[in-house]
């Protein structure tokens, strides 16, 4: 017995067809995006640039190495100066030029505030503590 029919002789044959209209429809909303979207992905914009010429970068100086030892002898690059001639000495270093300082671990806070301080009075303010990895 059917449902949906007081007829009993016709049987209801299954549709095989696909309905098309669902995938039109979606094809048709992706189109219209894409139209909408497809000139706002061009990232050229014609500008007329300015010619203009200039000086080449400076490269920064070559840092400047100061070791101290645990005996609290200051060294500038290999050279043995006294904390009265480190701030003259640093004084000598253009203003953009690394500090790198080396100090032995066993090394006086109070000497290593001097150095500090001496570098800060020449003008240096980029200052960098020099350590090594652990093994």
């Amino acid at each position: 017995m059917a449902f949906g029919s007081f007829e009993q002789g016709d049987e209801i044959e299954a549709n095989a067809e696909i309905n098309m209209v669902p995938f039109i429809d979606v094809m048709l909303v992706l189109l219209i995006i894409f139209m909408i979207t497809a000139p706002l992905m061009s990232h050229a914009v014609k500008v007329n640039l300015p010619q203009a010429s200039s000086q080449p970068l400076v490269t920064p100086a070559k840092p400047v190495d100061v070791a101290m030892t645990a005996a609290g002898a200051v060294m500038v690059n290999g050279k043995e100066v006294t904390m009265a001639e480190l701030p003259a000495l640093l004084g000598t270093f253009a203003k953009d030029t690394e500090v790198h300082l080396r100090a032995d671990k066993t090394t006086r806070y109070e000497a290593l505030a001097q150095v500090l301080s001496a570098s800060a009075d020449a003008g240096l303010a980029k200052v960098g503590f020099v350590t090594e990895l652990p093994n």
